[in-house]
C-alpha cells in the first residue's frame, strides 16, 4: 500500500473469474445433460471446478484483507455497497416466489377447485415444526447479533461461543426442515400448492445452508485471529446475510405456512 498514492485496491491478475465462468458453463450444460440424458459427468465437473474456484478465490480475498492491508476504509465501503446490492437482488429473487404463491392463492382458478389449498392437498400444521423452526431462526438472529457486539468489544471467547451457537441453530433448522420434507403429506408435483411450497421453502433452506457455511468460515477466521474490533467486515457480511435469511423465513411462515394453510 505504501507504493501507491491512493487508498483503493488495484486487483492483481487472477485466474478465478475465468475458472468460475467455465464452471458456470459446465454446471448449466451439465444440468441440461442430466435432465435429458441422465448423465451427471458435466454437472460433477462443473461442481468440482466451482468449489475449487470458490475456495481459492476467497482464500486470496482473505489474504488481501487480513495480511496485505488492501481492505482500507474506502475499499470496505465498496464491499459494503456490493453486499447490500447482492442482498437486494436476493430479496427480488424471493419476491418472485411470493408473487407466484399469492397469484395462485388469492384467486384460485377452477382447475384448483376454486379453493386454497387445492382439493386433496393436506397442508402442514403451522403450529408444529414450522413454529419451532421460526423460534430457532429468531434465536439464531439474537446470537449472531450477540457475536457482533462481542467482536466490537474485543471479547474473543464470547465471540466464539456466540458464533458456535448460531451455527448449531442453523444446522438444527436444516435438520428440522429435512425431516419436515420427508414427512410432508404432499409433494412438489401436487398442483401449484406443492410447487410454490417446495420451491420457496427449498430455496430458503439452500440459503440457510449457504449462510451456515458462511458463518462457519467466519468462526474459523475468528479462531485464527483474523478479526479486530474495527476490521471485521467479513463477519458483518455474514451477519447481514443471516438476518436476511431470518426475515425471509418470517414472510414464508406467515404467508405459506400460516395464512396459506
Amino acid at each position: 500500500m505504501t507504493r501507491q498514492a491512493h487508498t483503493f485496491h488495484m486487483v492483481d491478475p487472477s485466474p478465478w473469474p475465468l475458472t468460475g465462468a467455465i464452471a458456470a458453463l459446465l454446471m448449466t450444460s451439465g444440468l441440461a445433460m442430466w435432465f435429458h440424458f441422465t448423465s451427471m459427468t458435466l454437472l460433477s465437473m462443473g461442481l468440482m471446478l466451482m468449489l475449487l474456484t470458490m475456495v481459492q478465490w476467497w482464500r486470496d480475498i482473505t489474504r488481501e484483507g487480513t495480511f496485505q492491508g488492501h481492505h482500507t476504509p474506502n475499499v470496505q465501503k465498496g464491499l459494503r455497497y456490493g453486499m447490500i446490492l447482492f442482498i437486494v437482488s436476493e430479496v427480488f429473487f424471493f419476491i418472485g416466489f411470493f408473487w407466484a404463491f399469492y397469484h395462485s392463492s388469492l384467486a384460485p382458478t377452477p382447475e384448483l377447485g376454486g379453493c386454497w389449498p387445492p382439493g386433496g392437498v393436506i397442508p402442514l400444521d403451522p403450529f408444529e415444526v414450522p413454529l419451532l423452526n421460526t423460534a430457532v431462526l429468531l434465536a439464531s438472529g439474537v446470537t449472531v447479533t450477540w457475536t457482533h457486539h462481542a467482536i466490537m468489544q474485543g471479547k474473543r471467547p464470547e465471540t466464539i461461543q456466540a458464533l458456535t451457537t448460531t451455527i448449531m441453530l442453523g444446522l438444527y433448522f436444516t435438520l428440522l426442515q429435512a425431516m419436515e420434507y420427508y414427512e410432508a403429506p404432499f409433494t412438489i408435483a401436487d398442483s401449484v400448492y406443492g410447487a410454490t411450497f417446495f420451491v420457496a421453502t427449498g430455496f430458503h433452506g439452500l440459503h440457510v445452508i449457504i449462510g451456515t457455511t458462511f458463518l462457519t468460515i467466519m468462526l474459523l477466521r475468528q479462531m485464527k485471529y483474523h478479526f479486530t474490533t474495527n476490521h471485521h467486515f467479513g463477519f458483518e457480511a455474514a451477519a447481514w446475510y443471516w438476518h436476511f435469511v431470518d426475515v425471509v423465513w418470517l414472510f414464508l411462515y406467515i404467508s405459506i405456512y400460516w395464512w396459506g394453510s
